[in-house]
C-alpha cells in the first residue's frame, strides 16, 4: 500500500505561488527567453469550469482525462524542481491528481536517489478560486 496519500501532499498558498512565477518572470526577462518557466509547472485538472480563466503558464489536463494522460506527465515534468496542482477549490481534483501523479512517479521513476534534487509536488490551497480572489 502506497505512504503517499492527499493528507501527505504538501499545500502552497496562492501568494507564495505568484511569488514562485514573478521571481520565474524576472529570471526570464533578465535572461530574455519568452519560454514558460523552466523549473515550475502548474497543472489545471478543472475540466468545463477551466473556460472561466486560468493560471497563466498552466497546463489544461482535465481530470476526466488523467488517467490515460499521467504516464506523459510524469515523462514530461520528470526534470521539473516543482510542479503544483490545482482544480477549482483543490478540496478533491487537484489533491487526487497531485497523489495520482505522485503514485505513477514513483512506479516508473522509482524512489528519489540520494544527493538527487526531490521534486516538490504540491496542491494550491483553495484553488483556482482563491487564485482569482488574490
Amino acid at each position: 500500500m502506497s505512504t503517499i496519500t492527499i493528507a501527505s501532499v504538501p499545500r502552497i498558498t496562492s501568494t507564495e505561488l505568484s511569488t514562485l512565477l514573478l521571481r520565474q518572470q524576472q529570471q526570464q526577462q533578465q535572461q530574455q527567453t519568452p519560454t514558460p518557466p523552466q523549473s515550475l509547472s502548474i497543472i489545471d485538472v478543472r475540466t468545463t469550469d477551466h473556460i472561466g480563466g486560468h493560471i497563466i503558464t498552466s497546463t489544461h489536463v482535465p481530470a476526466t482525462s488523467l488517467d490515460h494522460r499521467i504516464p506523459a506527465l510524469v515523462r514530461d515534468l520528470k526534470d521539473k524542481k516543482t510542479v503544483v496542482f490545482h482544480c477549482a477549490l483543490s478540496h478533491q481534483r487537484g489533491p487526487g491528481a497531485a497523489v495520482q501523479y505522485l503514485r505513477e512517479r514513483r512506479r516508473v521513476l522509482g524512489e528519489e536517489k540520494e544527493g538527487e534534487e526531490e521534486q516538490k509536488v504540491l496542491v494550491l490551497d483553495g484553488g483556482f478560486v482563491q487564485w482569482q480572489e488574490k
